[in-house]
């Protein structure tokens, strides 16, 4: 039996799943593999937010001092960021700032985190840092104007409720840096956007006390922000992990986490960015190159836009090296796309949404029709990695607009045209190929040529009756399955004398 999709729109569909993606660090942006990635993201998918770690970090050069007969000197410099930011806009992306890590030169202590060792100690001297988000807006509003500055959002550090990424997790400390930031960037510009906490899963504690904070003291704070992940304990094994992970819906639960733990207090109306989220959160699993990545995210895209404002998919491109440089093609990345733009099938999970219309008509465990505003319908569809299934029937009565006509343009039953296009276990899965050549680390110039074939999504196209204005479309997804599928009226527009039957070998063709 066929689901009825609504003629009528249920609700418009929230852009937040494309307002941000995540880069890594933002010194990555100086490569060209990471330039190359972030304009394919662009082209086919249209994001409008880019966030990234590593702002003030050394390798950006912004924070510099010099000692000369004895007196020491400190320079802010712009060179690599100014960089960064241009090609940002170049593309049409714009930055969602985080302020963070400490540059060496001002940091308290030496504890750092990842491969590219980011400072996570407070400040030695708060003015000084004040003075470094100070220069560094001021420079921002002087090159790119106040009106386009004042749509970047300001985040404060990353995840300070994790030892890892703030010295001891220090509450009262991450307050202390929290206020002085917050309340610099409105000495720059009172119509800057800032806010925090940027906590990691499992910060609830944090958010009681954060909002008693910047309520007693009246801390500028314009959003807040955290981050999901629904990844059990690593298992590690040379150069990787493995992770189980817990049902979708504990993404989703977390998006919702902030207004509920934020429901009696004074930011309870701001809005909430989830700045980065993913099924794991380690870059070495697996699971991101695979297609049950992109089938268990359907669902989250899909619903994420009722919980937040947006939410960050962490992260573009696997040019990435929190855990080291990679040792192979595929290691388990966070970006949609591999090494040399090889796209994964969560990165056509994020093309095909690009697909949709503006209005939603149906959503489900596992649909998601919408309307486009000439009257096309948009279908995505995945098989629920829940359920475990080999194959999943969806059967929808989808509503085709007026005007549909039949045989040169004289009325009748009429016809949609159904494209259809898939990633699954073979169809958009270079992992599956690579996998099947070996493995290879380095790939050749040739095994290279057929990952990008292999990667791209298989296309089907047919038509079906348009019947009192309905369409039917039969769907049979298979495993790990994600399609997306539009219907598109037809109006035949061929000339009277048009006989395909006369074609030799087209004898049972009829037009």
């Amino acid at each position: 039996m066929s689901l009825v999709v609504p003629q009528s729109p249920v609700s418009p569909l929230s852009p937040a799943w494309r307002r941000c993606v995540g880069t890594g660090r933002m010194s990555l942006s100086l490569r060209s593999g990471h330039a190359r990635a972030l304009a394919v993201a662009q082209r086919e998918i249209g994001f409008e937010l880019v966030r990234g770690h590593g702002m003030f970090h050394d390798d950006m050069g912004v924070y510099r001092t010099d000692e000369v007969a004895g007196t020491r000197h400190v320079r802010h410099a712009f060179t690599y960021l100014d960089q960064v930011v241009d090609g940002y806009l170049e593309l049409g992306l714009r930055p969602f700032l985080e302020l963070g890590f400490m540059p060496s030169g001002l940091a308290s202590g030496d504890q750092t985190v990842f491969w590219w060792k980011g400072n996570v100690t407070p400040p030695r001297s708060y003015p000084e840092w004040q003075q470094l988000v100070d220069a560094t807006l001021r420079h921002f509003v002087a090159r790119y104007g106040a009106p386009e500055v004042r749509r970047w959002p300001i985040e404060v550090w990353n995840e300070p409720n994790l030892p890892q990424f703030w010295q001891d997790a220090d509450r009262d400390e991450y307050f202390r840096l929290y206020e002085a930031t917050a309340r610099t960037v409105k000495d720059v510009d009172a119509e800057l956007q800032v806010g925090g906490p940027a906590l990691a899963p499992g910060g609830a504690a944090w958010w009681a006390p954060f909002a008693d904070f910047v309520t007693a003291r009246e801390v500028p704070v314009d959003f807040v922000s955290a981050h999901a992940y629904s990844s059990e304990a690593a298992q590690h094994v040379p150069f990787g992990v493995y992770q189980d992970l817990r049902p979708a819906q504990r993404l989703l639960d977390q998006f919702a986490a902030p207004r509920e733990h934020l429901r009696d207090t004074a930011l309870a109306d701001l809005p909430v960015h989830v700045t980065e989220f993913n099924t794991s959160y380690r870059p070495d699993n697996p699971v991101h190159d695979t297609a049950y990545n992109a089938a268990y995210l359907a669902p989250v895209l899909a619903a994420g836009g009722d919980l937040v404002d947006s939410f960050s998919y962490w992260t573009v491109s696997d040019v990435f090296e929190e855990a080291d440089v990679p040792t192979a093609l595929f290691h388990g990345g966070f970006g949609l796309l591999a090494h040399r733009e090889i796209r994964k099938p969560t990165f056509h999970l994020y093309a095909f949404m690009a697909r949709l219309g503006p209005q939603v008509l149906s959503r489900g465990q596992d649909h998601l029709v919408t309307r486009h505003d000439d009257g096309r319908v948009t279908v995505l569809a995945w098989n629920p990695v829940d359920g475990g299934e080999e194959r999943h029937e969806l059967r929808l009565s989808v509503p085709v607009p007026d005007g549909v006509s039949g045989a040169g343009g004289q009325g009748g039953p009429g016809a949609a045209s159904v494209l259809r296009r898939s990633v699954d276990e073979e169809s958009g899965n270079a992992w599956t190929a690579w996998r099947e050549m070996g493995r290879p680390a380095d790939p050749t110039p040739r095994q290279l040529d057929v990952l990008h074939a292999c990667s791209e999504p298989s296309v089907r196209h047919h038509d079906v009756p348009v019947v009192d204005g309905r369409a039917d479309l039969d769907l049979t997804l298979g495993r790990h399955e994600v399609t997306v599928v539009e219907v598109t009226p037809v109006r035949d527009e061929a000339p009277s004398w048009i006989d395909d039957a006369r074609i030799p070998g087209y004898e049972k063709e009829r037009r």
